[in-house]
Protein backbone atom coordinates (compact mmCIF):
# COMPACT_ATOMS: atom_id res chain seq x y z
CA UNK A 1 0.00 0.00 0.00
CA UNK A 2 1.14 3.41 -1.11
CA UNK A 3 2.52 5.94 1.65
CA UNK A 4 -0.15 8.86 1.90
CA UNK A 5 0.99 11.81 1.14
CA UNK A 6 1.46 14.35 3.73
CA UNK A 7 0.59 18.63 3.79
CA UNK A 8 0.69 20.29 6.52
CA UNK A 9 -2.89 21.51 6.30
CA UNK A 10 -5.76 20.02 4.65
CA UNK A 11 -9.10 21.92 4.75
CA UNK A 12 -12.41 20.23 3.71
CA UNK A 13 -14.86 22.30 1.56
CA UNK A 14 -13.44 24.74 -0.99
CA UNK A 15 -16.42 27.24 -0.69
CA UNK A 16 -15.71 30.83 0.92
CA UNK A 17 -14.23 30.07 4.15
CA UNK A 18 -12.50 26.98 2.69
CA UNK A 19 -10.43 28.83 0.06
CA UNK A 20 -10.28 31.83 1.84
CA UNK A 21 -8.28 29.85 5.03
CA UNK A 22 -6.41 28.17 2.62
CA UNK A 23 -5.46 31.84 1.22
CA UNK A 24 -3.60 32.81 4.42
CA UNK A 25 -2.46 29.75 5.78
CA UNK A 26 0.92 30.10 5.00
CA UNK A 27 1.71 27.14 2.33
CA UNK A 28 1.60 23.18 1.85
CA UNK A 29 -2.42 23.45 2.13
CA UNK A 30 -4.18 20.81 0.57
CA UNK A 31 -7.34 21.66 -0.38
CA UNK A 32 -10.45 18.88 -1.02
CA UNK A 33 -13.74 19.25 -1.96
CA UNK A 34 -16.13 16.48 -3.56
CA UNK A 35 -18.20 19.39 -6.08
CA UNK A 36 -16.58 19.68 -9.99
CA UNK A 37 -16.30 23.47 -9.07
CA UNK A 38 -14.77 25.59 -6.48
CA UNK A 39 -17.36 28.01 -4.48
CA UNK A 40 -20.52 27.16 -6.37
CA UNK A 41 -22.57 29.19 -3.62
CA UNK A 42 -20.30 32.22 -4.15
CA UNK A 43 -21.07 32.12 -7.81
CA UNK A 44 -24.85 31.69 -7.25
CA UNK A 45 -25.36 34.19 -4.39
CA UNK A 46 -26.36 37.31 -4.79
CA UNK A 47 -28.46 37.12 -8.14
CA UNK A 48 -24.84 36.03 -9.94
CA UNK A 49 -23.23 39.27 -8.40
CA UNK A 50 -22.18 38.16 -4.99
CA UNK A 51 -22.99 39.94 -2.02
CA UNK A 52 -19.29 39.75 -0.59
CA UNK A 53 -20.07 41.76 2.42
CA UNK A 54 -21.74 44.66 4.23
CA UNK A 55 -20.72 48.33 5.24
CA UNK A 56 -22.32 47.40 8.58
CA UNK A 57 -21.13 44.38 9.78
CA UNK A 58 -21.82 44.63 13.79
CA UNK A 59 -21.59 41.52 16.39
CA UNK A 60 -25.66 42.00 16.22
CA UNK A 61 -26.24 41.12 13.01
CA UNK A 62 -25.40 37.36 14.11
CA UNK A 63 -27.18 34.36 16.06
CA UNK A 64 -25.61 32.31 17.96
CA UNK A 65 -26.06 30.30 21.49
CA UNK A 66 -23.02 32.13 22.68
CA UNK A 67 -23.46 35.70 21.69
CA UNK A 68 -19.96 37.01 22.13
CA UNK A 69 -17.90 34.14 20.01
CA UNK A 70 -17.97 35.56 16.59
CA UNK A 71 -16.65 39.39 17.94
CA UNK A 72 -13.18 37.90 18.01
CA UNK A 73 -12.78 37.20 14.35
CA UNK A 74 -15.05 39.46 13.13
CA UNK A 75 -12.66 42.36 15.00
CA UNK A 76 -9.39 41.72 13.74
CA UNK A 77 -10.37 40.47 9.71
CA UNK A 78 -13.47 43.35 9.02
CA UNK A 79 -15.29 44.36 6.19
CA UNK A 80 -13.32 46.77 5.36
CA UNK A 81 -10.25 44.49 5.01
CA UNK A 82 -11.72 42.27 2.44
CA UNK A 83 -13.25 45.89 0.32
CA UNK A 84 -9.15 46.14 0.01
CA UNK A 85 -8.82 42.91 -0.87
CA UNK A 86 -11.49 43.46 -3.72
CA UNK A 87 -10.49 46.64 -4.52
CA UNK A 88 -6.38 45.08 -4.84
CA UNK A 89 -8.03 42.56 -7.35
CA UNK A 90 -9.50 45.52 -9.31
CA UNK A 91 -13.29 44.26 -9.09
CA UNK A 92 -15.65 47.05 -9.06
CA UNK A 93 -18.33 46.89 -6.36
CA UNK A 94 -21.80 49.25 -5.68
CA UNK A 95 -23.84 49.31 -2.33
CA UNK A 96 -27.17 48.35 -3.39
CA UNK A 97 -29.27 48.94 -0.26
CA UNK A 98 -28.73 48.39 4.04
CA UNK A 99 -24.96 48.54 3.40
CA UNK A 100 -25.18 45.13 0.83
CA UNK A 101 -21.80 45.41 -1.52
CA UNK A 102 -22.02 43.44 -4.55
CA UNK A 103 -20.15 43.16 -7.51
CA UNK A 104 -20.52 45.48 -10.11
CA UNK A 105 -19.76 42.55 -12.85
CA UNK A 106 -20.00 38.91 -11.63
CA UNK A 107 -19.71 36.67 -8.88
CA UNK A 108 -16.83 34.80 -10.39
CA UNK A 109 -15.12 37.38 -9.68
CA UNK A 110 -14.85 36.90 -6.37
CA UNK A 111 -14.44 32.89 -6.75
CA UNK A 112 -11.23 33.91 -8.94
CA UNK A 113 -10.36 36.35 -6.27
CA UNK A 114 -10.49 33.35 -4.13
CA UNK A 115 -8.12 30.86 -6.13
CA UNK A 116 -5.98 33.44 -7.13
CA UNK A 117 -5.07 33.82 -3.33
CA UNK A 118 -5.09 30.14 -2.47
CA UNK A 119 -2.39 29.73 -5.45
CA UNK A 120 -0.26 32.66 -4.15
CA UNK A 121 -0.27 30.93 -0.90
CA UNK A 122 0.96 27.87 -2.56
CA UNK A 123 -2.39 26.29 -1.90
CA UNK A 124 -3.57 23.21 -4.01
CA UNK A 125 -7.26 22.87 -4.80
CA UNK A 126 -8.45 19.41 -5.68
CA UNK A 127 -12.07 19.35 -6.55
CA UNK A 128 -14.30 16.17 -7.69
CA UNK A 129 -13.16 14.22 -4.51
CA UNK A 130 -14.98 12.07 -2.24
CA UNK A 131 -14.07 12.08 1.27
CA UNK A 132 -14.68 8.49 2.67
CA UNK A 133 -13.10 8.73 6.30
CA UNK A 134 -11.38 10.71 8.58
CA UNK A 135 -9.29 9.52 11.94
CA UNK A 136 -6.47 10.89 14.12
CA UNK A 137 -3.92 9.23 15.55
CA UNK A 138 -0.48 9.69 16.72
CA UNK A 139 -1.04 13.50 16.23
CA UNK A 140 -1.66 13.71 12.94
CA UNK A 141 -5.18 13.34 11.10
CA UNK A 142 -6.04 11.07 8.20
CA UNK A 143 -8.38 11.81 5.40
CA UNK A 144 -9.06 8.21 3.21
CA UNK A 145 -10.39 9.99 -0.55
CA UNK A 146 -11.40 8.44 -3.51
CA UNK A 147 -8.29 9.53 -4.77
CA UNK A 148 -6.00 8.18 -2.02
CA UNK A 149 -5.39 8.73 1.46
CA UNK A 150 -3.43 11.76 3.13
CA UNK A 151 -2.19 13.20 6.24
CA UNK A 152 -1.86 16.12 7.98
CA UNK A 153 -0.64 17.97 10.63
CA UNK A 154 -4.14 20.32 10.81
CA UNK A 155 -7.13 19.82 9.42
CA UNK A 156 -9.58 22.22 8.76
CA UNK A 157 -13.80 22.10 8.58
CA UNK A 158 -14.90 23.73 6.17
CA UNK A 159 -17.65 21.81 4.56
CA UNK A 160 -20.56 24.44 5.26
CA UNK A 161 -24.27 22.92 6.12
CA UNK A 162 -26.99 21.53 5.36
CA UNK A 163 -28.82 24.54 3.05
CA UNK A 164 -29.00 24.04 -0.32
CA UNK A 165 -28.55 20.12 -0.77
CA UNK A 166 -28.85 20.07 -4.52
CA UNK A 167 -25.18 21.56 -4.51
CA UNK A 168 -24.24 19.07 -2.69
CA UNK A 169 -24.45 20.45 0.99
CA UNK A 170 -24.61 17.49 3.61
CA UNK A 171 -23.65 17.25 7.40
CA UNK A 172 -20.50 16.00 6.79
CA UNK A 173 -18.92 18.89 9.12
CA UNK A 174 -21.18 18.29 11.74
CA UNK A 175 -20.44 14.39 12.05
CA UNK A 176 -16.22 15.10 12.04
CA UNK A 177 -16.88 17.40 14.57
CA UNK A 178 -19.19 15.14 16.99
CA UNK A 179 -16.41 12.18 16.23
CA UNK A 180 -13.91 14.47 17.53
CA UNK A 181 -15.72 15.48 20.77
CA UNK A 182 -18.10 18.44 19.35
CA UNK A 183 -21.66 19.61 20.72
CA UNK A 184 -24.29 20.27 17.86
CA UNK A 185 -26.33 23.16 18.11
CA UNK A 186 -29.75 22.07 16.92
CA UNK A 187 -30.15 22.55 12.79
CA UNK A 188 -32.83 24.03 11.02
CA UNK A 189 -32.71 25.96 7.74
CA UNK A 190 -32.28 29.38 7.83
CA UNK A 191 -33.15 32.96 5.52
CA UNK A 192 -36.16 30.71 4.14
CA UNK A 193 -39.27 31.66 2.57
CA UNK A 194 -42.67 31.02 4.09
CA UNK A 195 -45.20 28.00 2.88
CA UNK A 196 -48.37 28.97 3.32
CA UNK A 197 -50.37 26.44 1.14
CA UNK A 198 -51.19 28.11 -2.24
CA UNK A 199 -53.08 30.68 -0.23
CA UNK A 200 -51.20 33.42 -1.90
CA UNK A 201 -50.73 31.80 -5.34
CA UNK A 202 -53.08 34.18 -6.93
CA UNK A 203 -51.24 36.84 -6.33
CA UNK A 204 -47.47 35.50 -7.07
CA UNK A 205 -44.97 37.95 -7.67
CA UNK A 206 -46.41 40.72 -5.77
CA UNK A 207 -44.12 42.76 -3.61
CA UNK A 208 -44.98 44.95 -0.50
CA UNK A 209 -43.00 47.01 1.58
CA UNK A 210 -43.59 45.89 5.16
CA UNK A 211 -42.25 45.45 8.32
CA UNK A 212 -42.32 41.82 9.49
CA UNK A 213 -41.67 40.89 13.30
CA UNK A 214 -42.11 38.70 16.18
CA UNK A 215 -41.69 38.94 19.85
CA UNK A 216 -37.85 38.20 18.95
CA UNK A 217 -36.86 40.49 16.10
CA UNK A 218 -38.26 43.14 13.46
CA UNK A 219 -37.17 43.92 9.85
CA UNK A 220 -38.11 46.78 7.58
CA UNK A 221 -37.87 45.80 3.96
CA UNK A 222 -39.88 44.13 1.32
CA UNK A 223 -42.15 41.18 0.97
CA UNK A 224 -42.62 39.04 -1.56
CA UNK A 225 -45.89 36.86 -2.19
CA UNK A 226 -45.00 33.04 -4.33
CA UNK A 227 -46.93 30.70 -4.93
CA UNK A 228 -46.12 28.43 -2.18
CA UNK A 229 -46.18 31.44 0.25
CA UNK A 230 -44.18 34.26 1.05
CA UNK A 231 -40.42 35.59 0.68
CA UNK A 232 -38.59 38.86 0.02
CA UNK A 233 -36.13 40.14 2.46
CA UNK A 234 -38.50 40.65 5.29
CA UNK A 235 -39.34 37.25 5.29
CA UNK A 236 -36.08 35.57 4.70
CA UNK A 237 -34.73 37.87 7.95
CA UNK A 238 -37.52 37.05 10.40
CA UNK A 239 -36.95 33.25 9.56
CA UNK A 240 -33.91 32.77 11.39
CA UNK A 241 -35.96 34.09 14.81
CA UNK A 242 -38.88 31.64 13.73
CA UNK A 243 -40.08 28.06 15.16
CA UNK A 244 -42.55 26.20 13.11
CA UNK A 245 -46.21 26.80 14.64
CA UNK A 246 -45.12 30.33 15.30
CA UNK A 247 -46.69 33.42 13.78
CA UNK A 248 -45.48 36.84 12.59
CA UNK A 249 -46.85 40.25 12.26
CA UNK A 250 -46.69 41.99 9.51
CA UNK A 251 -47.35 45.81 8.89
CA UNK A 252 -48.39 46.86 5.34
CA UNK A 253 -48.53 50.35 6.02
CA UNK A 254 -45.19 51.36 7.56
CA UNK A 255 -44.80 54.36 6.43
CA UNK A 256 -48.47 55.68 6.43
CA UNK A 257 -50.76 57.42 8.95
CA UNK A 258 -53.49 55.55 6.63
CA UNK A 259 -56.34 56.41 9.46
CA UNK A 260 -55.27 60.06 8.71
CA UNK A 261 -55.08 60.07 5.21
CA UNK A 262 -58.48 57.79 5.07
CA UNK A 263 -60.32 59.98 6.72
CA UNK A 264 -58.94 63.51 4.66
CA UNK A 265 -59.37 61.46 1.51
CA UNK A 266 -63.71 60.59 2.84
CA UNK A 267 -63.93 64.77 3.25
CA UNK A 268 -62.66 65.42 -0.19
CA UNK A 269 -63.04 62.10 -2.15
CA UNK A 270 -66.05 60.66 -0.57
CA UNK A 271 -67.27 58.79 -3.46
CA UNK A 272 -64.13 57.28 -4.17
CA UNK A 273 -64.13 53.26 -3.80
CA UNK A 274 -62.30 52.16 -0.83
CA UNK A 275 -60.33 49.82 -2.50
CA UNK A 276 -59.42 52.65 -5.29
CA UNK A 277 -57.98 54.51 -1.89
CA UNK A 278 -55.78 51.87 -0.53
CA UNK A 279 -54.03 51.19 -3.82
CA UNK A 280 -52.73 54.09 -3.82
CA UNK A 281 -50.95 52.56 -1.00
CA UNK A 282 -50.78 48.99 -1.34
CA UNK A 283 -50.48 46.96 -4.18
CA UNK A 284 -53.97 46.35 -6.55
CA UNK A 285 -53.95 42.85 -6.57
CA UNK A 286 -53.11 42.64 -2.75
CA UNK A 287 -55.57 45.13 -2.56
CA UNK A 288 -57.82 43.14 -4.15
CA UNK A 289 -56.89 39.55 -2.40
CA UNK A 290 -57.50 41.02 1.31
CA UNK A 291 -60.87 42.65 0.40
CA UNK A 292 -63.05 39.42 1.52
CA UNK A 293 -60.71 38.89 4.66
CA UNK A 294 -61.06 42.39 5.76
CA UNK A 295 -64.32 43.42 4.31
CA UNK A 296 -63.56 45.93 1.67
CA UNK A 297 -66.24 47.19 0.26
CA UNK A 298 -68.18 50.62 -0.16
CA UNK A 299 -67.41 54.16 -0.62
CA UNK A 300 -65.06 56.36 1.69
CA UNK A 301 -68.30 57.90 2.51
CA UNK A 302 -69.51 54.80 3.93
CA UNK A 303 -66.77 54.64 6.13
CA UNK A 304 -67.18 55.54 9.95
CA UNK A 305 -64.05 56.94 12.00
CA UNK A 306 -64.37 53.40 14.04
CA UNK A 307 -64.27 51.56 10.59
CA UNK A 308 -61.12 53.08 9.29
CA UNK A 309 -59.14 53.04 12.33
CA UNK A 310 -60.10 49.30 12.43
CA UNK A 311 -58.78 49.12 9.04
CA UNK A 312 -55.91 50.93 9.82
CA UNK A 313 -55.39 48.22 12.75
CA UNK A 314 -55.77 45.33 10.73
CA UNK A 315 -53.42 46.62 7.87
CA UNK A 316 -51.01 47.37 10.49
CA UNK A 317 -50.58 44.44 12.39
CA UNK A 318 -51.68 41.58 10.06
CA UNK A 319 -51.10 38.27 12.16
CA UNK A 320 -50.30 35.08 9.36
CA UNK A 321 -48.66 31.60 10.90
CA UNK A 322 -46.72 30.13 8.16
CA UNK A 323 -47.46 25.95 7.15
CA UNK A 324 -44.08 25.82 7.13
CA UNK A 325 -41.17 27.09 5.76
CA UNK A 326 -39.48 25.77 2.54
CA UNK A 327 -36.49 24.11 4.43
CA UNK A 328 -32.51 23.04 3.62
CA UNK A 329 -34.35 23.50 -0.38
CA UNK A 330 -33.93 26.62 -0.47
CA UNK A 331 -32.75 28.28 3.19
CA UNK A 332 -29.31 30.53 2.28
CA UNK A 333 -27.87 29.24 5.45
CA UNK A 334 -28.09 26.42 8.42
CA UNK A 335 -29.04 28.17 11.88
CA UNK A 336 -27.08 26.47 14.79
CA UNK A 337 -24.06 23.68 13.79
CA UNK A 338 -20.98 22.76 15.88
CA UNK A 339 -21.14 24.64 19.15
CA UNK A 340 -18.66 27.47 20.02
CA UNK A 341 -18.41 25.73 23.26
CA UNK A 342 -15.72 23.55 22.00
CA UNK A 343 -13.69 26.24 19.98
CA UNK A 344 -11.83 28.81 20.42
CA UNK A 345 -12.95 32.18 19.92
CA UNK A 346 -9.49 33.76 18.78
CA UNK A 347 -8.44 31.10 16.40
CA UNK A 348 -11.19 28.93 15.87
CA UNK A 349 -9.26 26.01 16.88
CA UNK A 350 -10.91 22.86 18.74
CA UNK A 351 -10.66 22.88 21.96
CA UNK A 352 -10.69 18.70 22.65
CA UNK A 353 -8.05 17.91 19.73
CA UNK A 354 -5.21 20.53 18.96
CA UNK A 355 -4.62 21.12 14.82
CA UNK A 356 -8.59 20.82 14.39
CA UNK A 357 -10.04 23.89 12.98
CA UNK A 358 -13.96 24.76 11.70
CA UNK A 359 -14.70 27.67 10.41
CA UNK A 360 -17.56 29.13 8.29
CA UNK A 361 -21.41 28.43 8.59
CA UNK A 362 -20.60 25.03 9.78
CA UNK A 363 -20.22 26.72 12.90
CA UNK A 364 -22.92 27.88 15.43
CA UNK A 365 -22.92 31.44 14.10
CA UNK A 366 -25.32 33.08 11.61
CA UNK A 367 -25.61 36.16 10.04
CA UNK A 368 -28.58 38.23 8.77
CA UNK A 369 -28.97 38.68 5.00
CA UNK A 370 -27.52 41.21 3.04
CA UNK A 371 -23.38 40.08 3.06
CA UNK A 372 -22.88 39.10 6.70
CA UNK A 373 -22.50 35.04 6.39
CA UNK A 374 -19.59 35.89 3.70
CA UNK A 375 -18.14 38.24 6.25
CA UNK A 376 -17.86 35.45 8.38
CA UNK A 377 -16.83 32.96 6.44
CA UNK A 378 -13.74 35.58 5.66
CA UNK A 379 -13.15 36.42 9.14
CA UNK A 380 -13.25 33.17 10.69
CA UNK A 381 -11.09 31.47 8.04
CA UNK A 382 -8.65 34.71 8.06
CA UNK A 383 -8.80 33.56 11.96
CA UNK A 384 -8.02 29.96 11.66
CA UNK A 385 -5.58 30.20 8.70
CA UNK A 386 -3.48 32.86 9.93
CA UNK A 387 -2.85 30.77 13.17
CA UNK A 388 -1.84 27.59 11.20
CA UNK A 389 0.63 30.16 9.51
CA UNK A 390 2.33 31.18 12.80
CA UNK A 391 2.44 27.55 13.78
CA UNK A 392 0.64 27.93 17.18
CA UNK A 393 -1.28 24.36 16.80
CA UNK A 394 1.86 22.54 16.77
Amino acid sequence: MAKPHHHRTIILGAGAAGLFCAANSGGDTLVIDHAAKPAEKVRISGGGRCNFTNLDVTPFNFLSQNKHFHKSALARYTQWDFIDLVARHGIAWHEKTLGQLFCDDRSTQIVNLLMTEAAKAGAVVQLDTKITSVTHADGRFTVATSRGDYTCDNLVLATGGKSIPKMGATGLAYDLATRFGHEIVETRPALVPFTFGDRFAPISGTAARATVWNEAASFAESVLFTHRGMSGPAILQISSYWREGEAVHIDLIPDTDLYEVLRDQRQHEGRRALTTELARHLPARLVEHLAPELGLAGNLADQSDERLKALDAALRDWVLTPTGSEGYRTAEVTLGGISTEGLSSKTMMSKHLPGLYVIGEAVDVTGWLGGYNFQWAWSSAHAAGTTIARGLAL
